[in-house]
């Protein structure tokens, strides 16, 4: 008698928490036949959402321990097509609710390319009220500080880039948190936060001099990151006198700051986008190691991140000296490299980029392209950066907003001719849920 050939069953997952839906969904493949789950990796969930709880290893485990699953393989995008082309299946299961949405494409790609062999695209109906997604907002509420302490070191190992927005008040937290455009096949997001002391400082109504210090600064993380879940870089200027970082490394690690950034400018504090540099200087180099290494010794976790941030373009002091620089503190201990430029374009940094990248003590460069902003992300990417900052952003649109709301109001001795280009009372009232 002639062997029954074994049907083929292909379900794609991200299965970050395994639950009630997930399970359904392998019932109904397992009854067509042999199921093979194409696991999202972490790169791939990072594409369009938050990083996973779980990483890509310790999910494939829990799924190889499913009776319902008889093999596990990567799906390292979101476009089915790849895994589907190798494996020729019978039947792709998947729920009935990418009918609708962002994955409403990637669905009719999916049907095409079943077509070709006669394949069939099962879709049983969406659990409602349940997800990893739903589940993870529970659990955020119990985010601990340590936990948001790795966050970062996990986005940096899975994403191209990284994409961090200043983030001054809980509100703007939550719109950093919350802010998702579609794309094509991905979602555009944030995916971190910064703690800016421009911005910080701006807020209070202090000049960017270290008029404000940081014990106020902290003060004000505990109610950001109540609302939030996302990572945080401290940009903490030139880190302070050597005797208090004990107090600031802790406080940080406490809170769950995932990395600080230091500046190597010592003397008068001026911001660094001022044309007049006079009565700053740049720290030794010798000295400024000396600080890193005292970070890297004091923190308690190496997910905990050091940030060196090289002035030697703001200083006018150049190329070389910033290649110096920066070899020298990654040799330190320095986790990332910042390269800060108040020029138009980013040709100087680049061009330390193509140098520093060939480096064998390089480490993630990141960008803060404030002066230079109609440069792109691909761009920076294409010149080897990991990280961007969008470091003042979110105060720099509220500011002339609140101005304008103002003068309205005084001119019209009204608020009638405002209500139309601001949020609703409602509006407000249910931002908080």
């Amino acid at each position: 008698m002639r062997k029954k050939k074994i049907k083929i069953v292909y379900v794609g997952l991200s299965a970050d928490i395994l639950h009630e839906g997930h399970i359904n969904i392998l019932k109904t493949a397992s009854r067509l036949g042999k199921v093979i789950v194409g696991l999202l990796t972490d790169e791939a969930i990072s594409s369009y959402k938050n990083i996973p709880t779980l990483n890509y290893k310790q999910r494939e485990i829990i799924l190889k321990n499913i009776k319902l699953v008889k093999k596990v393989i990567p799906q390292t995008t979101l476009d089915y097509r790849p895994n589907l082309k190798l494996l020729t299946p019978d039947f792709v299961v998947h729920g009935d609710d990418w009918k609708t949405g962002v994955q409403k494409k990637t669905r009719s790609q999916v049907i095409s390319v079943l077509s070709k062999w006669g394949g069939k695209l099962i879709e049983p109906k969406y659990t409602k009220n349940i997800s990893s997604t739903s589940i993870k907002s529970k659990l955020s509420e119990k985010m601990t500080p340590t936990s948001r302490v790795s966050l970062l070191r996990r986005i940096l190992n899975n994403k191209n880039l990284v994409r961090v927005l200043e983030s001054h008040s809980p509100l703007s937290g939550m719109i950093a948190e919350n802010t998702k455009i579609a794309t094509g096949k991905n979602i555009q997001q944030f995916d971190a936060m910064w703690s800016s002391s421009l911005t910080d400082s701006s807020v209070k109504g202090k000049p960017d001099n270290q008029a404000l210090d940081f014990s106020s600064r902290f003060n004000g993380l505990g109610d950001l990151f109540d609302v939030t879940t996302k990572p945080l870089i401290f940009d903490a200027d030139n880190g302070g006198r050597l005797e208090h970082l004990s107090f600031t490394i802790r406080t940080l690690e406490r809170l769950g700051v995932s990395a600080i950034m230091i500046e190597d400018k010592i003397g008068l504090k001026k911001n660094s986008l001022f044309k007049d540099q006079s009565g700053a200087k740049q720290d030794s180099i010798k000295d400024f190691c000396k600080k890193i290494k005292l970070i890297k010794k004091l923190r308690n976790s190496k997910d905990f991140l050091i940030g060196a941030r090289i002035e030697s373009f703001i200083l006018g002091k150049g190329l070389n000296d910033g290649l110096k620089r920066a070899e020298a503190y990654s040799k330190a201990g320095a986790d990332l490299i910042l390269i800060h430029s108040k020029e138009k374009t980013p040709k100087e940094i680049f061009k330390f980029a193509k140098i520093f990248l060939k480096s064998k003590w390089t480490k993630p460069l990141v960008s803060v392209p404030s002066t230079y902003s109609q440069t792109t992300e691909s761009q920076l990417i294409k010149n080897g950066f990991k990280i961007v900052i969008y470091a003042n952003h979110m105060l720099r649109a509220a500011y002339p907003a609140m101005q304008n709301a103002a003068k309205k109001i005084l001119q019209n001795r009204r608020s009638y001719e405002l209500e139309n280009k601001i949020s609703s009372v409602s509006e407000v009232i249910n931002l908080i849920k």
